[in-house]
């Protein structure tokens, strides 16, 4: 913790200590407030918050642990670090210091050496409080925040546009299909994918949005001050550029997709909660309509653009007709493939399994995602042929 931007509020009735203690204070480089009356010290206190609190034990008009008592009930940024100055050094009146808030105490007379080393055991103190304190706020892999985080930021921001009536957005995102890069690349690349998608989003987001990993691989962003139709438009600029990255690993070049949900509060949106889960909506609607794209909970609302509605996935089947969902390609691989070759098939293709068959087309066998990963332990079998792996003792209709 640098002294330079470390603040401390010194409070004391006397004078002649508060400016000896100010001063070698500012000369070891602390930024220092002085102040003789308790009450002053508590209104600026509760305005700017200071890393320390160094106060009197007694003093006119407020004592040093009525102070302390007071700022401890404050609902304040960050935690204060508060030193006691004394006389009174019997265990009972350490214990109340200590049970009403105190973290250290000095001994009157004070000694330079002794009121700096303890203000430097505080600091590291502070750094280390304040260190798992954002460890528990970002989310370690990405450096987002966490969903418990957006939540509290969300109730926040809801509170300002109830009384502003300003817009609010909300996009939740999911990356496609991500199951099967940790299944085929291993979790490494997995967590490498996850890294990137976050890094689009610190590079695309304002000081007052709110990008968080909402959980696994699905992401979400708050919005402020933005309109359902400009959020829209961010999420698309989004979308592309994920569609752009490469992500390299040992033995691969990945590229990912993703679905994107969009909602803005309107005047029936009732709570924040509520919010959020029409953005889920809306990504759900994107990944049942094909993936890769951008869903407003508008448009779904209104019934345009997407074949989705608020009712659930049963809507989709709605004047659904038996030649748009069925293929006469069927897909299948031959014996003499490599195993390299079958992966990339079954990830352009996005099945879990197909068939094999011989030189004239006849079924041979199945062939499986299980059984490709079992095979793939090392780098060599990448070139062995299916027909080695492939399950022969399959039913046919």
């Amino acid at each position: 913790m640098n002294s330079q931007n470390t603040q401390v509020v010194l409070v004391d009735d006397d004078p002649a200590m508060l400016r000896i203690l100010a001063v070698w204070l500012k000369k070891s480089g602390y930024q220092v407030q002085t102040f003789s009356d308790p009450r002053e010290a508590l209104a600026s206190i509760e305005e700017l918050p200071p890393d320390f609190l160094i106060t009197d034990w007694e003093m006119p008009h407020m004592n040093g642990l009525e102070l302390c008592h007071r700022v401890r009930e404050l609902k304040l940024s960050h935690y204060i670090y508060t030193i006691f100055l004394t006389v009174k050094s019997t265990p009972t009146e350490m214990i109340e210091g200590l049970e009403i808030g105190a973290d250290d105490f000095l001994s009157k007379p004070i000694q330079q050496g002794e009121l700096l080393a303890r203000v430097r055991a505080g600091a590291r103190i502070i750094e280390l409080e304040r260190r798992l304190g954002q460890l528990a706020r970002t989310d370690y892999l990405t450096g987002l925040m966490t969903q418990r985080v957006f939540y509290e930021a969300i109730a926040k921001e809801w509170a300002r546009v109830q009384r502003n009536r300003a817009p609010l957005s909300c996009v939740m995102m999911d990356i496609d299909y991500f199951k099967k890069v940790n299944d085929v690349h291993g979790h490494p690349a997995g967590d490498a994918v996850l890294r990137a998608v976050a890094e689009l989003f610190h590079r695309n987001t304002r000081a007052s949005d709110v990008p968080c990993r909402y959980g696994g691989e699905e992401f979400c962003v708050l919005l402020p001050e933005t309109t359902e139709e400009q959020a829209a438009q961010w999420t698309e600029r989004i979308r592309r550029q994920l569609a752009a990255i490469e992500v390299r690993t040992e033995n691969a070049l990945i590229q990912v997709t993703g679905s994107f949900g969009v909602a803005s509060r309107a005047d029936d949106t009732d709570r924040p909660e509520t919010l959020v889960d029409q953005a889920d909506q809306a990504l759900l609607c994107a990944k049942q309509t094909g993936r890769d794209r951008v869903v407003r909970f508008q448009d779904i609302r209104a019934g345009a653009g997407a074949r989705c509605a608020v009712g659930g996935p049963q809507a989709l089947l709605v004047d659904l007709t038996a030649r748009q969902v069925m293929s006469p390609i069927a897909h299948f691989l031959n014996e003499k493939d490599t195993i390299g070759h079958a992966t990339e098939f079954m990830l352009r293709y996005r099945v879990n399994s197909t068939c094999v068959v011989d030189a004239e087309g006849r079924l041979v066998g199945i062939v499986s995602e299980k059984d490709l990963l079992t095979a793939m332990v090392s780098l060599d079998n990448w070139r062995q042929p299916i027909r080695d792996v492939l399950k022969t003792n399959v039913i046919t209709y």
